[in-house]
């Protein structure tokens, strides 16, 4: 485990496919999960910083074998979107659908970002460094250090972009001081947002989205 902030660790890199990294991330003292990782090789590590209490999924796309060890080992409480309920449910069971948007009682608001995924959510926490986002594969930052939506041509439709579209221009209402992907490319998902530029991170995402489902 790394300490990537005061009150948050990340897990070891998994790579699920060529090119594409994922962490989870311990928040604590609430000892909150999110996202989920793709081995039991950190349990002990997870352990030694209290366990985890309550696990949350952005989207279907997380969902996995580890979410029942998880909740074996942790006694943990698993959070995730009620509209991708379907898939995530072959491999655990959910103990808290999402849906709508609220603040639940671990100080987590759910942001509703259907696009990437039918039920895909975000989750916005008041941490020790400010205000983190995690956007699951609704947003990432490039290597390059573009900001991008989670639209896969070929697999997603125009309306689904129209959807991504729609749930970018939510966050852009948000503040956030860091924003924490579940997959991203390059070195690290954690990233700070400077003072004034986040709605231009996300101006820049929706005309790239845009642009992309045209052609």
């Amino acid at each position: 485990m790394k300490q990537v902030l005061t009150d948050l660790w990340e897990t070891r890199t998994d790579s699920p496919f060529p090119g594409l990294t994922t962490h989870a991330y311990l928040w604590r003292p609430s000892n909150v999960l999110f996202y989920s990782p793709a081995t039991d090789a950190e349990f002990d590590d997870l352990a030694g910083l209290g366990g985890v209490d309550d696990q949350y999924l952005s989207h279907r796309d997380e969902a996995g074998p580890m979410l029942t060890r998880i909740a074996e080992r942790f006694g943990s409480t698993l959070h995730a979107p009620k509209d991708d309920l379907t898939d995530i449910s072959k491999h655990a069971h959910v103990d808290v659908p999402v849906t709508g948007r609220y603040v639940d009682y671990n100080g987590v608001e759910i942001v509703p970002t259907p696009g990437h995924s039918p039920g895909a959510v975000c989750y916005l926490v008041d941490g020790a460094d400010g205000r983190y986002l995690f956007t699951g594969d609704t947003l990432f930052c490039s290597p390059q250090g573009h900001w991008q939506a989670g639209y896969i041509e070929g697999f997603h439709q125009p309306a689904d972009a129209e959807t991504i579209a729609e749930s970018l221009r939510t966050l852009a209402e948000l503040t956030p001081d860091y924003v924490i992907s579940s997959a991203f490319q390059g070195d690290s998902a954690v990233h700070r947002i400077d003072a004034g530029t986040w709605r231009g991170h996300i101006a820049h995402a929706v005309d790239g989205l845009l642009t992309a489902a045209r052609t």
